[in-house]
């Protein structure tokens, strides 16, 4: 069995202006802050002699990889990705970047901003504008009904906010 992964399919190219400056953050860490010294940790565990059974220097290795991966996926991510800084002509209804509050048949509610691929995160109520949930709202209005097929099966929401901040 050989190691072949298709190819994934590629998010969606929008990101907010903060997503785009944590990913500009996040390359400057790792190219500026981080690579140089694992560089110098690595370049003073090879002058120790044997690299075989030298763990700075094995270890050292991977995570230079596994920067210069990251370094090189986040330039090209950075490049094809378009920054959504102005609100919607019209926001009364849900687009990129809103925040929407949804209730749910409990009477629960919870509220997301639906955001790009890469800087969903549902801790902080960022939802990627790839998921089921987010596909189900972008184009809806207050009170809408929202029907979004989970693996616990159907789930029902109601729209009762959208807003957009500046």
């Amino acid at each position: 069995m050989g190691r072949y992964r298709p190819p994934r399919q590629r998010g969606s190219r929008y990101i907010t202006p903060e997503g785009e400056q944590a990913l500009r953050d996040e390359l400057h860490q790792l190219w500026k802050v981080e690579r140089p010294v694992v560089t110098n940790t690595v370049h003073e565990a090879a002058k120790n002699g044997d690299r075989s059974e030298n763990g700075d220097y094995i270890y050292g290795k991977r995570r230079l990889r596994e920067i210069d991966s990251r370094v090189r996926f986040l330039n090209k991510r950075l490049d094809e990705v378009e920054v959504v800084s102005a609100k919607p002509a019209d926001t009364s209804k849900v687009f990129f970047g809103a925040w929407v509050t949804l209730e749910d048949k409990d009477g629960q509610e919870k509220c997301y901003r639906v955001v790009g691929p890469d800087e969903f995160d549902l801790a902080c109520g960022k939802l990627s504008m790839d998921s089921p949930l987010a596909r189900a709202v972008i184009g809806k209005c207050l009170d809408d009904e929202i029907r979004v097929n989970s693996p616990s099966g159907e789930q029902l929401y109601y729209v009762t906010g959208i807003r957009y901040q500046a």
